[in-house]
């Protein structure tokens, strides 16, 4: 797995019962705090292909999923186990707490 630009209309495709791990990064290009965490998730990305699918998605672009799961600033970060939520943070992150904050769900 990598990391995913997408819209609304693919969302359901990615986020799907079943048991894959999967984030959801929202953020803006207008966000620059989104600019600073970008390179860790991209990071994370690629270091945690194999446990973890990492979707990215513009707020501007895709406000129905915005609203759905309740996205109130960027960047923001949605983590779910086939389609059951299971973790909600807004706020940039370093990587070094990003991986902190995902420790119970994934390992090295």
């Amino acid at each position: 797995m990598s990391l995913l630009e997408i819209t609304d209309q693919e969302f359901s495709q990615h986020v799907a019962p079943g048991n894959d791990l999967t984030l959801a990064y929202f953020w803006a290009p207008w966000c620059g705090p989104c600019r600073l965490m970008s390179p860790a998730i991209a990071a994370l990305a690629t270091d945690y292909a194999s446990q973890l699918k990492v979707l990215k998605l513009a707020v501007d672009d895709s406000r129905q999923t915005v609203d759905r799961y309740k996205v109130e600033g960027v960047p923001a970060l949605r983590l779910f186990r086939g389609d059951q939520l299971l973790l909600s943070h807004e706020g940039a992150l370093t990587k070094a707490k990003l991986l902190d904050l995902l420790k119970d769900y994934i390992s090295k």
